[in-house]
């Protein structure tokens, strides 16, 4: 009975909701088209901050969070994280601060303030700009390829290296390509320079221990890789074959499960209502693709049709359709799309993004009687449980077919107004040890996003729906001091895009071939693999828990070997050679944590460095040193490089310059 009542409520409620879906392609301020590509936070390893976009308070980092223009990260002591955005992987050490500057169609600018990060661009289209800005420069990856970028704030520096493709350096009024096996090393007051690429240490056999088992699975077998989090499709549960809808995935679950059922919603802007599954393959079947309920001879159950697979995916918020309205009082319930069934944003989309987020699934958006398959499988929840972001698991409840009298489709928005939990949710963290930094842009980002605070009076005059542009526009300029104070970007030359760049003639230099190295590598150069941490800060006590930073100015929970513990603040390990950073071998456990920037001890010598010292042993020495200029210098004055943070000339004997 509760199901023949809850289809005749529903099917007629679908031809009032049609007429709805039609109004909102337009919009009173015209279309709005979100994003079709987030980046999906889909492995964490330790203690790994986040700051949502339009607050300016911190979370811990979520699994399966979609993260877009505005939200950052900061990967703690002894933690790892990766994302993908499609087929490209980016993975962040220890001690990092990272954070999206702008995630569109055609663009993916994204900032590192401090710390290591790996990017492995599978696919870059002919008009996309992928950008990593950071305090020394903006660095463009030109090719699909393998790339890492470190820097490090103790010694205001950059290193760049290029493992497979092509990468160009900016830096104001200059710029330099970086090939494959290749390390560009920069830093404020120096250019970049070339040298052979950086030997691979720890993290760089982390990474190639995650791509290995991703190059084990299949590519573009049953979804194309554009689609995010494919890969765990592969991982999870099985794909079989269905008379009706062809290759269909069935996921690992127990009798009872159902989708949209094992996770919370949040508040995502641009997109609104966000489903945030708690499932290690809970992202693509939930922001992709349709749900059914099918028999066959695979054993039957709950089966993700991903559509037709030659069209680049669009990411959704979440497929379904929600019921509100008579009987339900103060509740809310949804279902999940079944196939064909398209889904319309509830805000003012045009009529051509309507059509790239259905054409995998619907050949006709505007049908007039949508049937609603999945709707006996409703699953309802109070409005507060469902705005507080707390797990639908919990909170799920029966419904009596009495409160089905006087139901309705809302269409794909709940009608509820966020509040602050529902973006920021669980408990609030303190910040984390930020640099000071200011990031330099080659790709002007755009504008700091107004804070939640000042939205909150528009959510609720929008019934829960996101802000449109014009709106934001007007908030922005009527309360210029709200928005959320984020870490300063200048663009190179302050105008859109930077102005023209000199690239510094190099004859070397073909497009299928590395540019020869300008000069033989000086020993008294900054190292080639840098510290994650100033000189001066100890590690982290053993005790340290998730959630908390590690302290500062207490004794190291390990004992260090005498050679280092005798050794001054800024030295390097006792068996590190000149002209090299120390190798990070050890485990990321291992990782000290690194001090905020109050609290680096700069050596004396630094400020008095002459800033025309670099270039004359470069001028002097051959691009090939005879035998004779080999050896070390003396005993005594061989650790002197290594306790050098900047380029300084080499005090070298008369006898030992080359004749």
């Amino acid at each position: 009975m509760q199901r023949f009542i809850l289809a005749m409520v529903l099917s007629g409620a679908a031809l009032w909701a049609q007429p709805q879906y039609s109004q909102a392609q337009g919009g009173q301020d015209g279309p709005i088209d979100p994003p079709s590509r987030v980046a999906r936070l889909n492995w964490i390893s330790g203690d790994v901050a986040f700051q949502p976009a339009t607050v300016d308070t911190w979370t811990n980092a979520t699994v399966n969070y979609p993260l877009t223009t505005g939200d950052h990260l900061f990967v703690n002591d002894r933690a790892r994280a990766e994302l993908h955005i499609g087929a490209t992987a980016i993975r962040i050490n220890s001690i990092s601060s990272f954070g999206f500057l702008n995630l569109s169609d055609d663009t993916i600018q994204m900032s590192l303030n401090q710390g290591s990060m790996e990017i492995r661009l599978r696919q870059l289209d002919r008009d996309d700009i992928f950008e990593i800005d950071t305090p020394n420069g903006a660095v463009t990856l030109l090719r699909a390829g393998d790339y890492r970028i470190d820097t490090d704030p103790a010694r205001n520096a950059t290193m760049v290296t290029v493992r497979t493709g092509q990468a160009e350096v900016y830096q104001e009024g200059n710029s330099m390509l970086v090939t494959a096996r290749q390390t560009a090393w920069f830093h404020d007051g120096s250019g970049p320079e070339i040298n052979p690429e950086n030997p691979r240490d720890e993290f760089d056999r982390f990474i190639a221990m995650r791509n290995n088992a991703e190059d084990a699975l299949p590519r573009g077998e049953y979804v194309p890789e554009t689609m995010v989090g494919y890969q765990d499709l592969y991982a999870y549960g099985r794909w079989v074959n269905d008379p009706v809808y062809g290759s269909v995935w069935v996921p690992p679950v127990d009798t009872g499960w159902a989708p949209y059922t094992l996770g919370r919603w949040a508040f995502v802007e641009p997109w609104g209502w966000t489903w945030i599954d708690e499932e290690p393959w809970g992202f693509a079947p939930f922001h992709y693709g349709r749900w059914a309920m099918l028999r066959g001879g695979w054993g039957g159950g709950w089966a993700w049709i991903p559509g037709e697979r030659s069209y680049r995916p669009v990411y959704a918020p979440a497929l379904v359709g929600f019921i509100g309205g008579g009987g339900f009082g103060v509740s809310i319930g949804w279902f999940p799309l079944g196939p064909r069934e398209p889904w319309i944003p509830a805000w003012g989309a045009s009529g051509a993004y309507v059509n790239r987020v259905n054409v995998m699934h619907v050949t006709n958006v505007n049908v007039v009687n949508v049937t609603y398959v999945n709707r006996q499988n409703a699953v309802v929840v109070s409005q507060a449980d469902f705005a507080g972001a707390r797990s639908v698991r919990g909170a799920m409840r029966p419904v009596t077919p009495g409160e089905w009298q006087g139901a309705r489709v809302l269409g794909t928005s709940p009608q509820i107004v966020p509040g602050r939990a529902s973006v920021a949710f669980g408990p609030q963290r303190a910040a984390p040890p930020l640099s000071a930094r200011v990031v330099v842009a080659k790709t002007p980002p755009p504008a700091a996003p107004v804070s939640f605070e000042a939205r909150q009076r528009v959510l609720t005059q929008n019934q829960g729906l996101p802000l449109s542009a014009n709106q934001v526009g007007q908030l922005r300029s009527q309360q210029p001091g709200a928005v959320v104070n984020r870490q300063p970007v200048r663009a190179i030359g302050g105008q859109q895009g930077g102005p023209a760049m000199n690239r510094p003639a190099n004859p070397g230099f073909t497009p299928n071939s590395a540019p020869a190295i300008q000069q033989p590598a000086n020993p008294n150069r900054l190292p080639d693999r840098m510290n994650s941490r100033p000189p001066n800060a100890l590690p982290p006590p053993a005790n340290t828990q998730p959630g908390q930073y590690s302290p500062r100015g207490q004794q190291p929970q390990t004992t260090a070997p005498p050679a280092v513990q005798a050794a001054p603040q800024n030295s390097a390990p006792a068996n590190q050679q000149p002209g090299r950073f120390p190798q990070r071998d050890q485990p990321p456990q291992q990782v000290p944590q690194s001090a905020p920037p109050a609290q680096r001890v700069q050596p004396a010598p630094q400020p008095a460095a002459p800033p025309a010292a670099p270039p004359a042993p470069r001028v002097q020495q051959p691009a090939t040193p005879p035998p004779a200029a080999q050896p070390a210098a003396p005993p005594a004055a061989q650790p002197a490089p290594q306790n050098r943070p900047i380029p300084r000339m080499r005090q070298v004997p008369p006898k030992d310059e080359p004749k």
